[in-house]
């Protein structure tokens, strides 16, 4: 069974940084892609960034610019720098991470870290 555990949430002023990490249980070559979700209060889960094992990144236009994915495959980490934190960026973040085989993908989830952006 594959473990994600999310660190690095907090609460910050408007105009900060977090880095959030990911660490997975197991090699994270073995996943197709990676990706952070965010879920804020009242609202339904949303794709933030994309990561996939060949290092292409996409993000949503709304962190676009601000936020970077990235994966150290040594430690078998994925991390979200998020720079100029607006008070909308506020949301649990969570770590999904995608294994294609030959059923079709397994998706897998972290527990979560809370962000909060204060004005």
């Amino acid at each position: 069974q594959v473990q994600l555990v999310e660190s690095g949430g907090g609460l910050v002023q408007a105009g900060g940084s977090l880095r959030l990490s990911c660490a997975a249980s197991r090699s994270i070559f073995s996943f197709n892609i990676m990706n952070w979700y965010r879920q804020a209060p009242g609202k339904e889960r949303e794709l933030v960034a994309v990561i996939t094992s060949g290092g292409t990144t996409n993000y949503a236009d709304s962190v676009r610019g601000r936020f970077t994915i990235s994966r150290d495959n040594a430690k078998n980490t994925v991390y979200l720098q998020m720079n100029s934190l607006k008070p909308e960026d506020t949301a649990v973040y969570y770590c999904n991470a995608v294994r294609t085989g030959p059923l079709g993908p397994s998706p897998y989830w972290g527990q979560g870290t809370q962000v909060t952006v204060s004005s």
